[in-house]
C-alpha cells in the first residue's frame, strides 16, 4: 500500500495545525542518474574480469563498403533492471556492442551489423517453459 506510520514534532507557534490532521509527505532519495545500459546477453562475465566486444570502424574495403571490426573490452558493470545492465566504466554512450555470437568472436574479427533481430529489453523478465 507504500503507507508508512510516522511521528513527527512541528512547532506551530500560530496554532494552525490540529489534532487528527493528515499531511502528505514526499522524500527525495536521490537524483535520477543517466547511465549506459547494455543487454545482459552482451556482457561475458569472467573470473577475470566482465567484457564485451564492441565494434568499430576500421575504414572502407575495396569495394567500398564499411568495414567493421570487434574488440573486446573490459567494463564495470553496474546495477541491472530486468534485461538490461549499467555499465560504470569501459563502453560510452553511442558505441555499439555485440549482444550475440560472441563466443565465435576474437579481437579484429570482422563483423557486419545486423539488427533484424533485438535483445529483450523487459524490466520485469519472467522465464517461460516451452
Amino acid at each position: 500500500t507504500h503507507n508508512v506510520q510516522i511521528e513527527a514534532t512541528l512547532a506551530n507557534p500560530d496554532h494552525r495545525l490540529l489534532p487528527g490532521m493528515y499531511a502528505t509527505a514526499s522524500i527525495t532519495v536521490g537524483e535520477p542518474e543517466r547511465l549506459v545500459t547494455v543487454p545482459q546477453t552482451a556482457v561475458a562475465y569472467n573470473p577475470y574480469g566482465s567484457t564485451v566486444f564492441l565494434v568499430e570502424d576500421k575504414g572502407k574495403d575495396a569495394k567500398g563498403a564499411p568495414q567493421l571490426a570487434v574488440q573486446q573490452t573490459f567494463v564495470t558493470p553496474g546495477a541491472t533492471r530486468g534485461d538490461q545492465v549499467a555499465i560504470l566504466k569501459g563502453v560510452s554512450e553511442g558505441q555499439t556492442v555485440v549482444s550475440a555470437g560472441q563466443n565465435k568472436l576474437h579481437n579484429g574479427s570482422i563483423v557486419e551489423v545486423n539488427n533484424a533481430v533485438q535483445p529483450s529489453d523487459n524490466p520485469t523478465p519472467n522465464p517461460v517453459d516451452q
